[in-house]
């Protein structure tokens, strides 16, 4: 009898970008080992923005309705709608899982890779087959941080960690939150691609000098609610955005379609950011120095800044600091009189990836 080939359920929490751009280096890795592997991604991020992450060929279904938490900007939660939000999950929470499970029956799969909706978790579960999680954190802590206090969410909390804890192994990519209730959890290094080195080939298209100074202000996929119309001018510098450049002639618009994000962010001097998995890996395993505005109210920001501050280059900078010249110029200065460390490995996703594929064979879902 033949095997078909391994079918590979990737589900992906559409909670800005991060949780995509994490996986991604992931599955890639899985389709060089196994190039016979068929992979289907389920998200509800933009299709074009996946094509940038992910190689071809995958399939595209629709996500699990995970949102993580409703964000007014990438730094400000909307904590009322939020929790509105998982309320009326969890009081349909029956349904909507029993709709997976059909659905994951219908598609044939062989091991979901959860990052990290916890409603494929428990569908997966109920269909019978084995998981994967992976994550710097987990929505039952999130939620719990915020919420656990409201009458409903001790027993929200209990369903989103039962959901946790029924995967057979929960990968936690350094720089990962503390996650003590979960006993499934293994340590990995940092996932992140790394950049091509295209630094002239960049300054030429955006028709910058060599010598001119190029930033980047990046959040992760969610606006950041900034007035960048009042981005103060800086001598030499120019700053690429992932949004509108609100007509100020030192912000230049970056468009994903013509060249790869990592590959920008490598050849640009700085990027300003929040904390947030993705930028802060990419940065250290590429070498680039980050401002970032911190987020006190975060439970994961603890692990990522002192992460980051021991492998690469970084500062906090305060919002008003961001919009004043002489303070950004400063700032700028003591982050680039920081010493040069070297470049962070990016091993988890050979870890990762040899785990997925471990378990694969342990299902004799590969060929001899």
């Amino acid at each position: 009898m033949t095997l078909r080939h391994p079918h590979l359920l990737v589900s992906l929490t559409a909670h800005g970008f991060g949780h995509a751009a994490m996986t991604a280096p992931v599955v890639n890795e899985l389709r060089h080992r196994l190039p016979s592997l068929r992979v289907t991604l389920q998200s509800d991020h933009p299709a074009a923005w996946l094509a940038t992450r992910f190689e071809a060929p995958y399939d595209l279904i629709s996500g699990p309705g995970d949102f993580g938490l409703k964000m007014a900007s990438a730094t400000k939660i909307l904590l009322e709608e939020s929790a509105a939000g998982y309320r009326a999950q969890h009081d349909t929470l029956e349904t909507r899982v029993k709709t997976l499970v059909e659905s994951y029956r219908s598609l044939e799969v062989d091991l979901l890779l959860a990052n990290i909706p916890y409603v494929a978790l428990l569908a997966a579960k109920q269909a019978g087959i084995p998981t994967i999680a992976m994550s710097c954190l987990n929505w039952a802590d999130i939620y719990g941080y915020y919420f656990g206090g409201r009458p409903e969410g001790p027993a929200i909390e209990a369903e989103m960690l039962d959901a946790y804890r029924s995967a057979s192994v929960f990968l936690r990519p350094a720089p990962s939150m503390p996650m003590p209730r979960l006993t499934n959890t293994r340590s990995i290094g940092p996932i992140a691609p790394r950049g091509r080195g295209c630094r002239a080939e960049i300054r030429a298209r955006l028709g910058l000098a060599e010598s001119g100074r190029l930033g980047i202000i990046a959040f992760g996929g969610v606006d950041p609610g900034l007035p960048l119309d009042r981005w103060p001018h800086l001598d030499g510098w120019r700053w690429l955005v992932t949004g509108d450049t609100a007509g100020h002639p030192d912000l230049i618009a970056f468009d994903p379609a013509w060249m790869d994000f990592t590959d920008v962010l490598q050849s640009c001097d700085v990027v300003v950011t929040k904390p947030g998995y993705g930028t802060f890996t990419e940065a250290a395993v590429n070498g680039v120095p980050v401002l970032y505005l911190p987020r006190v109210d975060w439970p994961e920001s603890p692990a990522l800044v002192d992460w980051l501050t021991n492998v690469g280059r970084c500062l906090p900078i305060a919002p008003e600091a961001l919009f004043d010249a002489p303070s950004l110029g400063i700032q700028l200065q003591l982050l680039f009189s920081n010493p040069i460390k070297p470049l962070v490995s990016p091993t988890g996703s050979v870890e990762a990836a040899e785990t997925v594929l471990s378990m694969l064979a342990g299902l004799g879902r590969l060929r001899k």
